[in-house]
């Protein structure tokens, strides 16, 4: 894998890596969901066409907490890679 990312090593290097780690890991989570409800709430929505508009947002917004979630994700690991960078220069000194 390039630069080192993506490796479980990475994660479990210090206390920071691992509090870190598990605070992204939450706020996943919590994005996982929220886009689960919303599509779920709008598919409901469908049902009755007086709802079709906030049924439409729904789904927006939805699909816009989907697409942060590789973001996300691409920020865990670029940040665990740099708090690595930061160790080792400091184990250096």
């Amino acid at each position: 894998m390039p630069w080192g990312l993506f490796r479980h090593e990475n994660r479990q290097k210090s206390e920071r890596s691992k509090r870190f780690y598990a605070r992204v890991e939450l706020a996943y989570t919590f994005i996982d969901f929220s886009a689960a409800i919303l599509f779920l709430a709008g598919s409901v929505m469908f049902f009755w066409s007086s709802l079709e508009t906030p049924a439409i947002w729904c789904f927006v917004i939805g699909s816009v907490a989907f697409a942060v979630k590789p973001t996300l994700r691409l920020f865990r690991e670029l940040k665990l890679e740099a708090m690595n960078d930061e160790e080792a220069l400091s184990a250096r000194e």
